[in-house]
């Protein structure tokens, strides 16, 4: 049985990907800050029996402990989605005016968390058939937006950190047998969710595409197992008459 830990799961695209590989009968390990809205979230989907609920906060070193320690009782870990992500101020401050430590709070959630969530997640990977991490990324990581230097430069590093990792497990297993884990940034584009909502407060993003017809594309990714790389949920758009 396929093993998967997706990070910030208890709505929005995280919720999406985990309903998805459910719905493939894959185990499922996520967490969110809000303990409530993660049971919630993870007992109405259809296969909740294959969800474990680990309620916590990713940059606390415990919860991750936690985290690593659930997906070793579930079987293992062949996939590990690092999805959760904090914004910072809203609205949306420039770098003129951001505060430190508002911005220390967004790298430690979606740069130093993710780090330190590998590391521990490595030895059950590399135990897996075909590992596999991916970070979500996000267009404002390659882009450069007004008032968007905190988060985008935080998804910068976080792409730089996912092609620097695939290179090294690449390196490691060179010449031996063993399959290397393949790691990815995947960005997702704009979607319908409460981070984006908080990114525009005040504004009708009603045109943002459902995180549920997004996360299609990332499960294609891990489908065709294309090279590690960065790759946007645009140009994996799933063909017509497919079903996922």
């Amino acid at each position: 049985m396929n093993v998967a830990l997706v990070t910030g799961a208890a709505q929005g695209f995280g919720l999406a990907l985990t309903a998805g590989l459910t719905g493939r009968g894959w185990t499922v390990v996520v967490d969110s800050r809000d303990a409530g809205r993660l049971r919630a979230a993870a007992a109405a989907l259809p296969r909740a029996d294959l969800v474990v609920a680990v309620p916590g906060d990713v940059t606390d070193p415990a919860h991750r402990a936690e985290l690593a320690a659930a997906a070793g009782r579930a079987g293992g870990l062949d996939l590990l989605v690092h999805n959760a992500s904090e914004l910072g101020p809203s609205p949306l401050p420039t770098l003129a005016e951001h505060p430190l430590d508002a911005l220390r709070a967004v790298f430690e959630t979606n740069l130093f968390a993710p780090v330190a969530l590998t590391q521990l997640a490595l030895p059950l990977l590399r135990a897996a058939a075909a590992p596999t991490v991916v970070t979500i990324s996000s267009d404002a990581a390659v882009e450069a937006y007004p008032g968007w230097g905190g988060y985008g430069s935080s998804k910068a590093a976080l792409d730089r950190v996912a092609a620097v990792l695939g290179a090294e497990q690449t390196a490691a297993v060179e010449g031996t047998a063993a399959v290397p884990a393949r790691v990815y940034a995947f960005d997702p584009g704009d979607m319908r969710t409460a981070m984006h909502q908080r990114a525009f407060p005040g504004e009708d993003i009603s045109d943002r595409p459902e995180p549920e017809t997004v996360a299609p594309a990332l499960l294609r990714l891990l489908d065709e197992r294309p090279p590690g790389g960065r790759y946007r949920a645009a140009d994996l758009a799933a063909p017509a008459g497919t079903a996922w």
